[in-house]
């Protein structure tokens, strides 16, 4: 009883889960069609076999995620909030504010997930609501969350996003008062070239944005003082002397994007200029200009090239650090570790970024140089940027590096999948750890516990 029918498993299996918000008939819809299409365009640009596996799908799965992350388009908010007001009484005979009037609700810590308008990127956002009810009356507490969720689905800045959930709480609640402070994290997606030049790459560009109606409108009032103790009381720091202080363009790929990439191809910015279209949104929009061009620039730092001939002729070079220094003694082997390596990829199922740190440990003999950190770094590097899956990454990383090492090689990858939260289960905080053992690693118990100890209990792979 209550088993699933095994054909009915393989059929969900072989089709992929489906979102609850997708109706029947969503494949053979125009924009899927199109953004199908449009993905099939991109891939060939990267010289990828749109046959091969992992990439057979890989179009209609791109198409589901972007329709689903861009679903605000399809919602009005203010229908959201019409349903769920309720009638509430203030503070009778007595000096002071509660309830349905004059006190102060606040929401804090939504997660949302937004996608960049300048580069289609995915961004992750904090969400801080506060509103002063009056007219006796109150908005359920959920409709908060969705209402911000309304306008976190479609292309955004921060602080266009902040001043649309505004609004719309405004004139929907008909409060005293709203405000909005969303705390913006924004990957910064590196190019291979930058970062075998620059290890200190910083992966990551904040904005702090706010926005205010009714009572909020003077940014000295004493309601935000309110505002912000409540957030601080919970260990949520807001600096107020930020929030005015964001560039007109915040999306760090639109200055990053060296001009000596050249061109873009033109075809692939035209499939990218199909996809927005298809999306409901207006290309010739002025933030938007830009956006195709932004796109494919960064979607060609995973072209298919042949980064193995590379790093073979690059590893070469590089033997002297394996050299002995002094006597050896293979009697003493010791386990070296080269911890938090740093990597970013593409996977390659969703065209989303993942990105993490990478663990990599091996026998030395003692009299033998340990290996450089910055060719470990450079491995983890030319597999990142690759259409990748985590598995198949953490395989490749081991098996290179133990073709230097002689064999004895395990290496766990921590990585943080953009797929797994702007789409889809929607699971903020996820985190896929993956592991390959070569060599005495998967025979000794010992010694792998002993690595896996010497790996910090918290890594830099970035978030909120």
């Amino acid at each position: 009883m209550g088993a699933l029918d095994e054909g009915h498993f393989n059929a969900e299996l072989e089709n992929g889960v489906k979102f609850d918000c997708l109706e029947l008939g969503f494949e053979e819809k125009p924009e899927t069609l199109a953004i199908e299409n449009a993905v099939t365009v991109l891939l060939q640009g990267l010289g990828e076999d749109i046959n091969r596996e992992g990439l057979k799908k890989t179009p209609l799965r791109v198409a589901k995620a972007l329709l689903h992350g861009t679903r605000g388009y399809n919602q009005k908010a203010k229908d959201i909030v019409h349903s769920a007001l309720f009638p509430e009484a203030g503070l009778d005979n007595a000096v002071g504010h509660a309830g349905g009037a004059g006190g102060i609700v606040i929401v804090r810590d939504l997660d949302l997930f937004s996608y960049c308008e300048s580069c289609l990127l995915p961004f992750q956002v904090k969400c801080h609501v506060g509103y002063v009810p009056s007219g006796q009356r109150v908005v359920g507490l959920s409709k908060l969350s969705r209402v911000a969720d309304v306008f976190a689905r479609r292309l955004q800045d921060p602080q266009r996003m902040a001043d649309e959930i505004c609004s719309s709480l405004h004139h929907g609640i008909k409060p005293a008062g709203v405000a909005i402070i969303l705390q913006c994290l924004h990957i910064h997606f590196p190019n291979l070239e930058s970062l075998l030049l620059d290890s200190n790459h910083q992966g990551w560009v904040k904005a702090l944005v706010q926005s205010g109606y009714g009572v909020f409108e003077n940014k000295n009032a004493d309601i935000w003082c309110d505002f912000l103790s409540l957030l601080k009381f919970r260990g949520i720091n807001v600096d107020k002397t930020q929030m005015d202080s964001m560039e007109q363009c915040w999306c760090p790929l639109q200055s990053s994007l060296s001009a000596k990439i050249g061109p873009p191809n033109p075809g692939m910015v035209t499939a990218v200029v199909s996809i927005l279209r298809s999306l409901g949104e207006d290309p010739l929009r002025k933030e938007l200009v830009g956006t195709p061009s932004c796109f494919v620039k960064w979607l060609m730092n995973f072209q298919n090239t042949k980064l193995e001939m590379k790093l073979n002729g690059f590893g070469c070079g590089k033997t002297d650090t394996l050299k002995a220094n002094g006597d050896i003694s293979h009697n003493k082997e010791h386990i070296h570790s080269e911890l938090n390596l740093s990597f970013w990829s593409q996977c390659e199922h969703h065209l989303l970024p993942f990105y993490g740190v990478v663990h990599i440990g091996y026998f030395r003999a003692e009299g033998f140089n340990p290996i450089g950190k910055s060719f470990l770094q450079s491995i983890v590097h030319f597999y990142g940027f690759k259409l990748q899956v985590q598995e198949r990454l953490t395989r490749q990383i081991a098996e290179t590096v133990a073709s230097f090492l002689g064999g004895d090689v395990m290496v766990v990858v921590e990585a943080n999948h953009t797929c797994m939260i702007s789409r889809g289960i929607e699971k903020f905080g996820s985190n896929t750890a993956t592991i390959a053992v070569l060599g005495r690693f998967s025979t000794d118990p010992v010694a792998r516990t002993k690595f896996l100890q010497s790996i910090p209990s918290t890594t830099a792979s970035g978030g909120l």
